[in-house]
């Protein structure tokens, strides 16, 4: 992971790119089509990675020059793995996928009396082992 922080120019100049969804000062969240169309010119038409964020208009010295590389290594495999679905999957807030998503009502309640089952316990082991530890 980088240490690179984008100044609030940084970000700005970033931002204006159609490329570019999101931007923090740490990361760059990338448009899925960029994600796509990168993934094809490096696989079809041999272009480098660099010379792709060069063409949509990303300047190296800001991103960092070992960027393009690491973001294709990933985007390729991805694609590879999953097609242009696996560019879909949200991730991020409120603790990343929910895990009830595509479930049946009849599912989600199981999945949740699980849960509970699980946290009573856990609650019961915490309990015992404060117990334990004021003795």
């Amino acid at each position: 992971m980088s240490k690179r922080n984008f100044s609030d120019e940084e970000m700005k100049d970033l931002l204006s790119n159609g490329n570019v969804v999101r931007c923090s000062t740490k990361a760059i969240t990338y448009a899925k089509d960029f994600k796509i169309r990168a993934v094809k010119q490096y696989d079809e038409e041999g272009k480098t990675a660099s010379q792709i964020f060069k063409e949509a208009g990303f300047e190296l010295n800001v991103i960092g020059k070992d960027k393009p590389s690491d973001c294709l290594r990933d985007w390729r495999r991805i694609f590879k793995l999953k097609g242009v679905a696996g560019f879909t999957e949200v991730r991020g807030k409120n603790g990343g996928r929910p895990k009830t998503a595509g479930l049946t009502d009849a599912n989600k309640i199981k999945y949740l009396e699980a849960k509970v089952a699980y946290l009573k316990a856990e609650n019961d082991f915490l309990a015992k082992l404060r117990a334990k530890r004021a003795e």
